[in-house]
C-alpha cells in the first residue's frame, strides 16, 4: 500500500472533477461516477457518497503507485499529490510517454512543471478541443507541484 495522496491533491480532483453520483459522460464520452471513477462505470449505475470516497481513495493510490513507479528522482508530497492527480485524469501511460516526466527524471523540475499546460486538450464529438476545465486543472496541479 502507498502512502495516501496529499490532501491538497484530493481538494484538485475534487474540485475538478465535481461529485456525481449518478453516471454521467465526461466531455470525452467516457462514463464517470463519483468523483472521475471510470473503471466498470455503467450509465445509470448510482453511487452513495460513500462509495464516491471510496472509489477516490482508490483511483489515487493507484495513480499515486504509478507515480511511485515512473518517477526515478526524489520528489516531495506535493509534486506527487500533483502528478497523481494528472495520472488519475490521464492515465500512466500518458505520463511514462510525456515530456513532463523525461524532464522531471532529468532533475529538470521547472521544465516539467512548465508542461502541464500542455495537457489541456480533450476529444469531443472528434475534434481536439481545449477544455476550461483541464485549464484550470493543470495550472492548479502545476501550483501544487512548484509548492514546497
Amino acid at each position: 500500500m502507498t502512502d495516501p495522496v496529499c490532501p491538497a491533491a484530493l481538494a484538485i480532483v475534487k474540485e475538478a472533477e465535481g461529485l456525481y453520483l449518478t453516471a454521467y459522460r465526461c466531455p470525452a464520452g467516457v462514463p464517470s461516477v463519483g468523483w472521475g471513477h471510470t473503471a466498470g462505470v455503467k450509465m445509470g449505475q448510482t453511487i452513495s457518497r460513500a462509495q464516491a470516497e471510496a472509489y477516490l481513495a482508490a483511483d489515487m493510490a493507484e495513480a499515486a503507485a504509478a507515480v511511485d513507479r515512473l518517477v526515478k528522482v526524489p520528489i516531495t508530497d506535493n509534486q506527487r499529490g500533483a502528478l497523481s492527480s494528472f495520472v488519475m485524469n490521464l492515465g500512466a501511460g500518458n505520463l511514462q510517454e510525456s515530456t513532463l516526466l523525461r524532464l522531471l527524471n532529468q532533475r529538470d523540475y521547472a521544465g516539467a512543471a512548465d508542461q502541464f499546460g500542455r495537457w489541456v486538450y480533450a476529444t469531443v464529438n472528434g475534434v481536439k478541443t481545449e477544455l476550461p476545465g483541464l485549464v484550470k486543472r493543470r495550472a492548479a496541479e502545476r501550483a501544487l507541484f512548484l509548492t514546497p
